[in-house]
C-alpha cells in the first residue's frame, strides 16, 4: 500500500521459508516515513483501516489509498464502509468470510488484471465456502485486453480505479442492491 509496506514485505520475504512472490506497481510511493524498522508481517493476514457498515472495500497494494479516499467520500454521505488492507493474494485471510456474512456488498479493487485475478480468487473462496450467495461482490480492475501504456494516474482514471472511480462504483453498487431490496418488498423480483 506504501512505501513502509513495501519494505515489512520485503523483510517478511526474506524471513520465509519457501517461495514468495510480490507485486509492486510503477511510479512513486505515497510519501511515507520509512524510518521505522521493518516489520515481519503473518502472512496470509489483511488489516482492517476503517471499520462500519454494510459495505466492505478490500483492496490490495496502490488501490488502498484510492480506497481510503473513496471510503471518506461515502462517509460524507453518511454510507459507512469498512476498508481492508487484503495486503496478500495467496494465501487469501480467513477475514474475508466474515466481511461476506457481515457485509450485504464487498468490492474488490485491484491494479491487474480481473481475469484470474484477486478479486476471482475472493469469488471462488466465497464458493468453496458455501456463501457466494449470501453477498454480492463487486470486482474492479483492469479489463481482459491489452492495455496501452501511459501516464499511471490517468489510465487509473480510464479505468475507474481512482478515488472517484471506486466511490462511484460503490454507489452505483449500493443503489442497485437497495432498488432489489425494495422491489423484493412489494413482491417484484428481478
Amino acid at each position: 500500500r506504501d512505501e513502509g509496506e513495501m519494505r515489512d514485505m520485503l523483510y517478511t520475504m526474506l524471513e520465509h521459508t519457501g517461495p514468495a512472490a510480490m507485486r509492486y506497481p510503477r511510479g512513486n510511493g505515497v510519501g511515507v516515513d520509512i524510518t521505522r524498522e521493518p516489520e515481519l508481517l503473518e502472512i496470509g493476514k489483511g488489516e482492517i483501516l476503517r471499520d462500519g457498515g454494510e459495505v466492505a472495500i478490500v483492496a490490495y497494494g496502490a488501490m488502498v489509498h484510492p480506497s481510503l479516499e473513496a471510503a471518506e467520500q461515502l462517509a460524507k454521505e453518511r454510507i459507512e464502509t469498512t476498508v481492508v488492507n487484503a495486503r496478500f493474494v495467496k494465501p487469501l485471510d480467513p477475514l474475508l468470510l466474515a466481511l461476506a456474512r457481515t457485509k450485504r456488498l464487498i468490492v474488490t479493487v485491484e491494479e491487474a488484471y480481473l481475469a484470474g485475478g484477486f478479486g476471482s480468487a475472493v469469488l471462488e473462496l466465497l464458493e468453496e465456502n458455501g456463501l457466494q450467495d449470501k453477498v454480492r461482490v463487486v470486482r474492479m480492475g483492469v479489463p481482459d485486453r491489452l492495455i496501452t501504456h501511459g501516464d499511471a494516474k490517468l489510465l487509473l482514471a480510464k479505468y475507474g480505479l481512482d478515488a472517484d472511480g471506486i466511490y462511484s462504483r460503490v454507489k452505483e453498487s449500493i443503489e442497485v442492491l437497495d432498488d432489489r431490496r425494495t422491489k423484493s418488498r412489494r413482491g417484484v423480483v428481478s
